[in-house]
């Protein structure tokens, strides 16, 4: 397992590189010059020449981008164009928001659709595995942010209930991320439902029956265990995803977050700011991935088998 966390380690370094150049390329690359947002039009040429060569926009590409990865080594963020402030220390504040709006959304999806789909395939045909089966296929096709107006429109506009923007309490999260919860239990729960219906054929479990266990047994012992293999890899996989929805609901609910920072940052090209958002999300990216790989790994004994034969 120690040599397959060190593999898996190793081409998450090299994918946080990839993702880093074509990030920088794409940014480079956007038309228009990033001065006339980051300095006003009144600015003389010469003043912006002197700007460009203080900020090293006018170096080559491939010289801006060595010169911002060997900053990064030495955890230098860089400094914003536009503010002129420490970008770690901005992301110092606003990380931690961005954290507990995607960790909360991610362990309550889990905990909520798993239960569901399960329950759903337990009673399959029933009136709940229908309604259910409805249910996501409804919220599959509703974007999230529509979900996030509604409630604000609902429970802080016309109730008064919770507030619709800020993020010092507990209390403001609980919009955002129920609108993220019930745009992303979905897929979870359709996957799980379908899992389980997959391992009930097995033969195993057709034998664990047969030797008179009793019916919970089976199905938590045996069949949920088997079928969560699966949902776990989905559930990291999906963080993607869930940092993208977390990105939009920043700006609905006015949340000084990362995704917030970051949106604002593309708007007036703040390219350092943009880089090292960016840089930050595939770390917390690969990061999950590679949990999700070594939890998956304890879950199932034929990967580990697979990983013991491939080090032998």
């Amino acid at each position: 397992m120690l040599s397959y966390a060190i593999r898996r380690i190793l081409q998450g370094i090299l994918l946080i590189t990839a993702v880093s150049i074509v990030v920088f390329l794409m940014l480079n690359l956007m038309p228009g010059d990033p001065m006339d947002n980051l300095v006003s039009e009144k600015l003389s040429d010469e003043k912006k020449e002197e700007l460009r060569e203080k900020w090293g926009l006018n170096k080559p590409l491939p010289v801006q981008y060595i010169n911002w990865v060997s900053r990064i080594l030495k955890g230098d963020l860089g400094t914003s164009l536009k503010t002129n402030l420490d970008i770690r220390e901005s992301l110092r504040s606003r990380m931690p928001v961005s954290l507990k709006l995607c960790g909360t959304a991610m362990l309550l999806q889990l905990l909520v659709s798993v239960p569901m789909g399960l329950y759903a395939a337990y009673k399959r045909g029933g009136i709940f595995d229908r309604f259910i089966m409805g249910y996501s296929m409804v919220t599959a096709a509703i974007p999230t942010f529509w979900i996030g107006i509604v409630l604000i429109l609902i429970f802080a506009v016309a109730t008064n209930l919770f507030p619709a923007n800020g993020s010092s309490t507990a209390k403001h999260f609980i919009l955002p991320v129920t609108a993220m919860v019930f745009g992303g239990i979905s897929s979870n729960v359709r996957l799980t439902r379908s899992e389980v219906l997959s391992v009930i054929r097995e033969k195993y479990v057709t034998t664990a029956y047969a030797k008179g266990l009793d019916g919970n047994a089976v199905m938590f012992r045996h069949v949920l265990r088997n079928a969560l293999i699966l949902v776990v890899v989905s559930t990291f996989m999906s963080l993607p995803w869930v940092v993208a929805g977390a990105v939009i609901m920043e700006n609905v609910f006015n949340m000084p977050g990362m995704g917030a920072f970051m949106t604002r940052s593309v708007i007036i090209q703040d390219f350092p700011v943009v880089q090292a958002c960016l840089l930050v999300i595939s770390v917390l990216v690969v990061l999950s991935n590679l949990i999700g790989d070594l939890c998956t790994a304890l879950l199932d004994p034929r990967i580990r088998q697979s990983i013991s034969r491939d080090n032998v």
